[in-house]
């Protein structure tokens, strides 16, 4: 009898378990999501907002992206080959199959290191938000539990200043704003939520110390952004992205090279699980560490009037002379008729936004960058930004990137075409005379 007892006693007991379980599951599942929500809504005092997202799947055991090539030979036939348990980490191991390589890797490429990669890349953003490296480190400890340490912080923050070079302005920056003020961020709901960041001390810094007062128009647009967006245009505007515009590509040249943007985009990305996260972590990333990334996820909008003024007064060649069968011709009628009766508009949110060398560049983050060519795309970005700013079109550059390749061209070369006088070239012979020879009309990949 107390045999039966017991065991009766012992499923009672596994079952209460069981429930218990199951309640904290669910109360865990419903802070995770409280907390997503929040993140969206109103970003909690502890961690601003600038670097308070970090990907899900990297805040759960720290899990990182699958692996895509060996980094030894860029091969991609490998298998998995168990794990290795580490200090604070199990990570997944992989064997290359390539007869000439056979090496053993892991998805995040970083020798020598203890922490997971995600929290040397969160206490990067805090101590270059301005945090002191104590702070910094509580501010670790509250979010992954784990606290490297102030000496440890140190050692990465002086073994990437190399890649992060807004160390250099940080002793500036942190005497004209504090730590939770240096990144301004706010949730546009524009068809789809847009987190748009803005850093006030750089672009101050670029204004006052490094002299480049014609870009004060750019900060004036940038500081209302907040205020004086005019969000409706969003929600009737076609998205840039959509249009299927035809500029005209000759006498423009598109020049790959090798940018920090592809140095930051490596060193983030495997990171990221979630592929819809790649935006977001390097747009955070780019704010914090970069010392030319003034802003991310910039809403530009332009109107019908503002392409006809560039048009009839600046002589661009921006839209299309074609037929009544041309498709692009048929394009531009039927969404005006869509927007009859309001301002036809065309609206977007350029990825990022940076001052350096004296010129303004808009880059966008492209995955398999070399087999896209967004150059309407960025080509409308540079020109509604112009219109809302009032600078010159000849300030701008415009590139697309991933964490292998750099493509950057200047918009001004689209749509604005020399003519035959100004594109001859003169060439004095040996006799001294002087002969024109016209340059030809042609698209060009460096």
């Amino acid at each position: 009898m107390n045999h039966y007892l017991r065991q009766i006693v012992g499923k009672l007991g596994h079952f209460y378990l069981t429930i218990r379980r199951g309640k904290a599951k669910i109360s865990e599942s419903r802070e995770v999501a409280a907390g997503e929500s929040r993140e969206v809504a109103a970003p909690s005092q502890d961690c601003p907002d600038a670097v308070e997202i970090v990907s899900r799947t990297a805040l759960s055991q720290f899990e990182t992206r699958v692996a895509e090539i060996c980094p030894y030979c860029k091969s991609s036939e490998f298998i998995k080959r168990g794990t290795r348990k580490k200090k604070f980490e199990t990570v997944q191991l992989y064997e290359c199959k390539k007869t000439d390589c056979g090496r053993t890797f892991t998805a995040q490429f970083v020798r020598g290191r203890h922490f997971p990669l995600v929290v040397i890349i969160e206490g990067l953003n805090y101590y270059n938000l301005g945090f002191g490296l104590e702070e910094t480190c509580r501010l670790l400890s509250r979010k992954f539990k784990l606290d490297p340490g102030a000496a440890t912080l140190a050692d990465w923050v002086s073994e990437y200043s190399d890649l992060c070079r807004y160390v250099r302005l940080r002793p500036f920056a942190i005497k004209m704003c504090k730590p939770r003020d240096t990144v301004e961020v706010v949730t546009l709901a524009h068809r789809q939520l847009y987190r748009f960041r803005y850093h006030r001390p750089k672009l101050k810094l670029m204004l006052e110390e490094y002299k480049h007062h014609r870009f004060t128009s750019l900060k004036e647009y940038l500081d209302g952004v907040a205020s004086e967006t005019p969000h409706q245009y969003f929600q009737e505007g076609l998205r840039i992205s959509e249009v299927r515009s035809k500029f005209d590509k000759a006498q423009m040249i598109i020049r790959g090279k090798t940018n920090y943007a592809n140095r930051l985009a490596e060193f983030v990305l495997p990171v990221v699980a979630d592929n819809k996260d790649r935006h977001e972590q390097l747009q955070r990333f780019f704010i914090a560490n970069d010392s030319v990334t003034v802003a991310t996820e910039v809403p530009v909008y332009i109107r019908r009037e503002d392409i006809e003024h560039m048009e009839n007064q600046l002589k661009f060649k921006i839209l299309p002379r074609g037929e009544d069968n041309d498709e692009w011709y048929l394009e531009v009628k039927r969404v005006k008729e869509k927007l009859k009766g309001i301002p036809a508009l065309l609206t977007g949110h350029i990825d990022f936004v940076q001052v350096r060398n004296g010129q303004i560049h808009l880059l966008d983050y492209k995955p398999n960058a070399a087999k896209e060519k967004p150059i309407e795309q960025l080509t409308w970005y540079a020109l509604a930004l112009s219109r809302l700013t009032g600078l010159r079109l000849f300030e701008f550059k415009c590139a697309w990137f991933d964490e292998k390749d750099y493509f950057e061209f200047y918009p001004l070369h689209v749509v604005h075409k020399l003519s035959e006088k100004k594109r001859a070239k003169r060439v004095k012979l040996k006799s001294g005379a002087l002969v024109s020879i016209p340059r030809k009309n042609v698209l060009q990949v460096v």
